[in-house]
C-alpha cells in the first residue's frame, strides 16, 4: 500500500480546497509537470466551514461530531475514461466500514451511501487529467457519525448516533475507510476492475425492483438495469425502454 501522509486540521474552509492550494504551492509553474506530492495526502478536520457535496451543494456538520477527510492520490494507472472506479472504491470503502455498525447500508449511485432511505455520507471526487493519465485525484468525503441535529434544508439526513443512540470513535471510523480504500485501489492497480464493478453493484441502492424518479419530463417509474463503466446509469421503464443518464440529469425520489 502506498505511504500516507497525513495533515491535521481544527478548521478548514473545505479540506479538498486545502488540498488544492497545496498542490499549487509544490508545482513550478511547468503545467505539464505533476505534483510533487507522493503517496496518498490525507487532510482531516474537526470542523469545515464550506464543505462541498455534490450538485453545488454544502455539506452540513457539526465540530467534533463527524469524518471530515479529503485525500490526494496519483492512480495514473487509471484511464480518464474508467475514472468512475475511483468513486466506486470509496463509496465501497465508506460502505464496508459503516456496515460494521450498522446493516442495510447501501450505495446510492454514484457514491452516497444511505441506510435505509437516510444519507449518511457523501463524497465528492474531483480528478485533474493530462493527456492519457489523471494526474491528481482529490477524494472528499464526510460521513455523520456523532452529530444529532441537522438544521440544513437536506431532505434525509442521518449519522450513526440517530441510528444507535451511542457515540462512536471517529479516528477509528476513518482509520477503516482509509485502510479499505487502499485495498480497493490496489485492486485497482492490479487490474481487478471487475471485480470491484460487481461489490459495487452487490451493494447498490435500490438494485432490484422499481421505484420512483424524476428526469426533466417529470416523474416516472423505473428500474436500474445497469451501472456503465463511464459512470452513466440506465434505467429500464415498465414499458421495457431503456434510457441512459448522467449524473445530475436524473433523481431519486424517496
Amino acid at each position: 500500500m502506498e505511504c500516507v501522509s497525513r495533515i491535521n486540521l481544527p478548521t478548514v474552509d473545505s479540506t479538498s480546497n486545502f488540498i488544492k492550494e497545496m498542490i499549487a504551492e509544490e508545482r513550478t509553474g511547468d503545467v505539464s509537470s505533476a505534483s510533487m506530492l507522493p503517496g496518498m495526502t490525507l487532510v482531516v478536520a474537526d470542523d469545515q466551514t464550506k464543505g462541498r457535496g455534490q450538485q453545488g451543494n454544502s455539506w452540513e456538520t457539526e465540530k467534533g461530531k463527524n469524518v471530515i477527510f479529503s485525500f490526494l492520490c496519483h492512480p495514473d494507472f487509471v484511464r480518464p475514461s474508467k475514472q468512475f472506479l475511483l468513486s466506486q472504491c470509496i463509496a465501497l470503502a465508506v460502505c464496508d466500514t459503516l456496515l460494521k455498525y450498522v446493516e442495510d447500508v447501501k450505495v446510492k449511485w454514484p457514491n452516497d451511501i444511505y441506510v435505509g432511505d437516510k444519507k449518511i455520507s457523501g463524497t465528492l471526487i474531483e480528478c485533474d487529467l493530462f493527456g492519457k493519465n489523471i494526474r491528481n485525484c482529490i477524494v472528499g468525503t464526510g460521513i455523520n457519525v456523532n452529530q444529532e441535529v441537522f438544521v440544513s434544508d437536506a431532505p434525509n439526513p442521518v449519522s450513526l448516533k440517530n441510528l444507535t443512540g451511542r457515540d462512536y470513535d471517529r479516528e477509528e471510523i476513518l482509520a477503516s475507510v482509509i485502510t479499505r480504500f487502499q485495498e480497493l485501489y490496489e485492486m485497482l492497480r492490479e487490474g481487478r476492475e471487475e471485480d470491484v464493478r460487481e461489490m459495487y453493484m452487490e451493494k447498490l441502492y435500490r438494485k432490484e425492483g422499481f421505484f420512483k424518479y424524476s428526469d426533466v419530463r417529470g416523474e416516472f417509474m423505473a428500474e436500474i438495469a445497469s451501472i456503465e463503466p463511464t459512470g452513466h446509469m440506465n434505467l429500464r421503464f415498465d414499458n421495457g425502454n431503456v434510457v441512459r443518464y448522467e449524473f445530475k440529469e436524473v433523481k431519486f425520489i424517496l
